[in-house]
């Protein structure tokens, strides 16, 4: 008797919902490419290289436009050289127990498939892409409802991305701790801020033809938090000025802060507002 792998993917364990893991991918389309850069991922590759495969539940992307790229700090970043590069980035949510098969389809996807078919997009520089294990998500105390799981479907005005390295002496499971138990929550609490979700981005696996893709900065050590927030970032941009502060104060060093509001899908919407 032949198998189903759809009948026995189906049935496939665990099934729980929940985050077990994310793509992250922060994009600097080429000049003088950005609207054909912005085609090709929206209409094909959202779809085509992450969402359609297996275990993939979640994704939303999101762009930064020159007035938000020139908010990011600090300005020697070694997350993104200069810091305003990566004026998109995509978030997906993989579910929880089958991280290492949502990679593996990905890069087999793209790099066996999608490239050798004419369906990828050279004119692209990927600045601070990784899978990356999802460590733990903080809601705001006020949001009874709201599950880490919902982040990429609800409404949200703005995403602010935070890369974060522990101290010298200061190991990551130190620093998390230190996040999760008393930065975040007193940074959520009355503020615009939903939610916080953690995640340690893992080194690439290999791309092939993929063009300029590495290990995000500091895979193994950093953590990448992103901030989902109910007010455009611009209005709140105050309060993550101070984290700098916050993260020293519970061990860490903040690398990178950016914000972005989300794409409207089906439209060129800000493609014009990047240079």
């Amino acid at each position: 008797m032949t198998s189903d792998p759809y009948l026995e993917m189906a049935g496939h364990q665990p099934n729980a919902i929940g985050i077990g893991g994310a793509l992250i991918t922060m994009v600097e389309p080429d000049v003088g490419f950005e609207h054909a850069y912005n085609r090709w991922y929206e209409d094909d590759h959202f779809y085509s290289g992450a969402t359609v495969g297996p275990w993939m539940f979640a994704a939303r992307r999101w762009v930064a436009t020159r007035d938000l790229q020139q908010l990011r700090f600090p300005a020697d970043s070694p997350i993104a050289q200069p810091v305003t590069t990566g004026c998109y980035i995509s978030t997906y949510w993989m579910l929880e127990g089958h991280f290492d098969d949502a990679v593996r389809w990905g890069t087999v996807a793209m790099r066996d498939h999608l490239y050798p078919q004419g369906r990828g997009f050279d004119h692209r520089q990927h600045v601070y892409t990784a899978f990356s294990t999802y460590d733990f998500g903080v809601v705001r105390s006020d949001l009874p409802y709201f599950l880490p799981h919902h982040t990429l479907d609800h409404p949200f005005q703005g995403m602010v991305v935070e890369v974060v390295e522990p101290a010298e002496g200061v190991t990551r499971e130190e620093l998390l701790r230190r996040l999760r138990d008393d930065m975040i929550p007193g940074e959520l609490a009355d503020s615009p801020a939903a939610a916080a979700l953690a995640f340690l981005p893992h080194a690439q696996p290999d791309s092939g033809p993929v063009p300029r893709v590495g290990s995000a900065a500091g895979a193994g050590r950093n953590v990448t938090l992103l901030w989902f927030l109910q007010a455009d970032p611009r209005s709140c941009w105050s309060m993550f000025l101070r984290h700098g502060d916050r993260v020293e104060a519970a061990g860490g060093r903040l690398v990178f802060a950016a914000p972005f509001v989300p794409t409207i899908p089906g439209t060129d919407t800000y493609v014009d507002e990047l240079r």
